[in-house]
C-alpha cells in the first residue's frame, strides 16, 4: 500500500497540530528507483566518514530508514553505489542523506529510495567515526530511532507512531 505525504497530513491534521507529526524543511532531492518509501527510522551521526554507513547497511534494515545526518556537508559522498546496493540486498526501504551522494545514475535503478542534499564525486575518509541510533536533528526536526519516516515527491515527514 502507498501512503502519500500529502494524505496523511490531511487524515492526520490533529497528529500534527500536536506536535507528533512533523514535516521537514524541504531540501531534499530524490535518487533511488523508488520515490516513496517509509519505514522505522534508525539513524547515524556522522561527518564526512561513512565507516558507519557500512556497518549499518550490512546490517538487516527489516523495513528501516536509515536517516544519516552528515551535518549537511556538501564536501564529499557519505553513499555511493556500493552501499546502496547492500541497503537493498539487506532490506534497507529508503536512506534520508543529510549531506551529498554519489554514482547518482546507478542509484536511480535501485529499488530504494534515496533522499539527499546533492551529489558530489568525491569519496569519504575512513576514520570510523560518529554515533549510531542516537536522535538526530536537521531540517527543522528530530529523527528519533523507532520513529517512522514518510516520504515521496512532495517530501519528508516523521511521525511518533505509525500512520495509515
Amino acid at each position: 500500500m502507498e501512503l502519500h505525504t500529502t494524505d496523511l497530513l490531511d487524515a492526520h491534521e490533529d497528529q500534527l497540530r500536536l506536535g507528533h507529526l512533523r514535516v521537514v524543511a524541504p531540501m531534499f532531492k530524490s535518487y533511488g528507483r523508488r520515490h516513496a518509501f517509509h519505514g522505522t527510522i534508525s539513524t547515524l551521526k556522522i561527518f564526512e566518514d561513512n565507516s558507519l554507513v557500512r556497518k549499518a547497511v550490512e546490517q538487516p534494515g527489516k523495513g528501516r530508514v536509515l536517516v544519516i545526518d552528515g551535518g549537511g556537508s556538501m564536501r564529499c559522498a557519505l553513499v555511493g553505489d556500493q552501499l546502496a546496493l547492500l541497503a537493498v540486498n539487506n532490506g534497507w526501504v529508503g536512506l534520508v542523506v543529510y549531506g551529498c551522494i554519489r554514482d547518482s545514475r546507478a542509484l536511480a535503478d535501485m529499488d530504494i529510495g534515496i533522499f539527499s542534499l546533492g551529489t558530489h564525486p568525491l569519496k569519504t575518509v575512513k576514520r570510523n567515526t560518529g554515533e549510531a541510533d542516537i536522535p538526530v536533528c536537521f531540517g527543522g526536526v528530530t529523527f528519533v530511532p523507532g520513529q517512522q519516516l514518510y516520504a515521496d515527491e512532495d517530501g519528508v515527514i516523521v511521525s511518533v507512531s505509525a500512520l495509515n
